[in-house]
């Protein structure tokens, strides 16, 4: 009797052995999947060729750019918003004619090419790098971004922010300060996610 106890404990012992291995092996194959699935499909580095050329001519993170890009558009070059806004990083048309003045674009672009990926991304990185060179930080760069810099000049101006202590949560807009929030959780991720020098 003691000695089929005994077995019973061995089988027992190697079942728990067996069990927790496999547990291990599963887990270390899912912690391996889920960054790139994460990159792949979460958080893709679409556009690079466009991205890595505007973002460097123009001094701005390319994880910045695209943490707008998943934000805005989520890599949907076609989109429309509501209010006319186009494309990957969804340029308006005001935006679209003060970009093209500020760079003084002669080439015979319309409006209808803020749809075309490589224009869409040139015009919005000049706008965030603008933005960032501007205001010092990509919090108030975003918050630029969305709400216009007449707002942010005017928060600023009014001590509402202090653009050298910048707390998100100060920012009076809700949907700015939402979508700030967005824009940093989407740039985090990025930057976990992505090498610098990789994307």
């Amino acid at each position: 009797m003691p000695s089929s106890n005994k077995k019973k404990k061995k089988k027992t012992a190697a079942f728990w052995l067996m069990a927790v291995a496999v547990i291990a092996l599963a887990a270390a194959v899912i912690s391996a999947f889920i960054p790139e699935m994460a990159r792949n499909k979460i958080y893709p580095d679409e556009y690079d060729e466009y991205v890595s050329e505007y973002s460097g001519n123009y001094n701005i993170d390319k994880n910045f750019i695209y943490a707008i890009i998943k934000t805005e558009s989520n890599f949907n070059e076609k989109a429309q918003s509501e209010v006319g806004a186009r494309g990957l990083m969804q340029i308006m048309e005001d935006a679209y004619e003060w970009v093209k003045f500020r760079i003084s674009d002669d080439r015979e672009l319309t409006y209808d090419q803020m749809f075309e990926p490589q224009y869409n991304i040139e015009y919005g990185c000049f706008m965030l790098g603008y933005y960032y060179e501007k205001y010092g930080c990509f919090e108030l760069a975003a918050a630029a971004y969305h709400s216009g810099m007449g707002s942010v000049d005017g928060w600023i101006s009014d001590g509402i922010i202090d653009p050298d202590d910048l707390d998100v949560s100060d920012i009076p807009s809700d949907k700015t300060r939402h979508y700030v929030r967005k824009v940093m959780k989407a740039f985090d991720a990025y930057n976990n996610l992505y090498d610098k020098n990789e994307i």
